[in-house]
């Protein structure tokens, strides 16, 4: 715990507990100023809720509609630089700041447009390496309806599933609670629309990253105001980690990323898998639907010649039978990525296997593929700044694999 010692010039007011916020155990007493350098590391605002916001203006001093001023500041004006909060008195702004606090969001590295009007952002975090996030807008002519932002959970992945870009860009770390929640305001800036849906479908395994994922999820619940059934969380499959999920009794969406309807042949796209049979991937997902009542989502991308045959859909078909009711099956054809030989199916191909699913009463659907020129699409995010960080020089300019 660090903790703040002050030397007031003024009499103390008010005598105030400790608090926690996140990981960071704040302890000061109330004071009319704070000295400089109070505090060398910086402390986020972002992700933090209205009730912890009231007992930080509180440990600063101040009267606690302080702490409701600093929410709306936060989610509602979406603000990024303390001193833009100019309700606020000036002297409590600079306290603050001298005491290491920050609003805790990154500045936009790069924007990259795809032609069907998907956005992908690279967000330049304080270590200086990129994450990528993607908004993805749905119109009704000229009518923006809605529209989903797709968040990262690590920087980069260390699962390095075979069709998908980010594991082969390498592994960093977990990404803090601001810095999944920030994906989404950055994606309502650019598109100056109010997110309605997200999905944990970005780079990295959200269930590698679930405490602070969980966090992230109630800030954008909570603080944010997006619907938990409008919110899904993805995962390839970590051992233990969907009972854990369970236990919140979340009424988001778990989506897991299946791809083959046996043992062996997963293994061969997913390498993790080894370590998660099958089996007992799908008696957890059995357990999840039976303690939570939502359904499971399941996806499975297509790769030509691979996965994608009749006998495939099949043998899925009679695993899922197998394993319960109130699964989906979400297909997703192959978006080219590099290093890989993979390919995507025919147009012909995908019908045929979701007629097959269809025929033995699996509820299907097929993912419009979004982004696709801007290595937006799904399995498409990557940069090389995944594994090193960002040197500060013009040439690194072209960061997109």
């Amino acid at each position: 715990m660090l903790a703040l010692v002050q030397n007031c010039s003024t009499p103390l007011t008010r005598a105030v507990r400790p608090h926690t916020y996140g990981t960071y155990a704040f302890t000061a007493k109330a004071c009319a100023s704070i000295s400089p350098r109070a505090n060398s590391q910086s402390q986020v605002l972002l992700g933090l809720s209205e009730n912890e916001l009231k007992h930080l203006a509180l440990d600063f001093g101040q009267e606690p509609y302080r702490g409701k001023q600093l929410h709306h500041f936060l989610y509602r004006r979406k603000l990024r630089e303390i001193q833009d909060f100019t309700q606020l008195p000036q002297q409590f702004r600079n306290t603050l700041e001298e005491a290491g606090w920050k609003v805790g969001r990154s500045p936009i590295f790069e924007t990259v447009t795809s032609a069907d009007g998907t956005v992908k952002l690279l967000l330049k975090l304080e270590d200086n390496r990129l994450i990528e996030t993607v908004g993805i807008p749905v119109m009704d002519d000229t009518v923006l309806t809605r529209l989903t932002a797709c968040v990262s959970s690590q920087v980069g992945c260390p699962l390095r599933c075979s069709f998908c870009a980010t594991g082969k860009g390498g592994y960093s770390r977990n990404l803090q609670r601001h810095e999944i929640v920030e994906q989404v305001l950055a994606i309502e800036e650019v598109f100056k629309h109010r997110v309605s849906n997200v999905v944990f479908m970005g780079m990295g395994e959200p269930m590698l990253n679930l405490k602070a994922v969980l966090e992230a999820h109630s800030c954008l619940n909570k603080d944010v105001q997006i619907g938990q059934r409008m919110i899904t969380i993805s995962t390839v499959g970590v051992p233990n980690t969907i009972k854990k999920l369970a236990s919140y009794k979340l009424q988001s969406t778990l989506a897991v990323s299946l791809h083959a309807p046996n043992q062996k042949l997963r293994e061969t796209i997913v390498p993790s898998a080894k370590s998660y049979p099958l089996d007992a991937l799908m008696l957890d997902c059995r357990n999840y639907f039976r303690q939570t009542n939502r359904r499971v989502s399941f996806e499975y991308a297509l790769l030509a010649g691979v996965n994608d045959s009749v006998e495939h859909a099949a043998e899925l078909a009679e695993l899922l039978h197998g394993s319960g009711s109130g699964y989906h099956v979400n297909l997703i054809p192959f978006n080219p990525i590099e290093g890989t030989e993979y390919k995507r199916p025919s147009k012909i191909a995908v019908q045929a296997f979701s007629g097959a699913l269809e025929s033995a009463k699996i509820t299907v659907s097929v993912r419009h593929t979004r982004g696709l020129d801007a290595n937006a699409a799904c399995g498409q995010l990557r940069n090389k700044f995944q594994k090193t960080p960002l040197v500060n020089n013009p040439m690194d300019l072209a960061v997109s694999c």
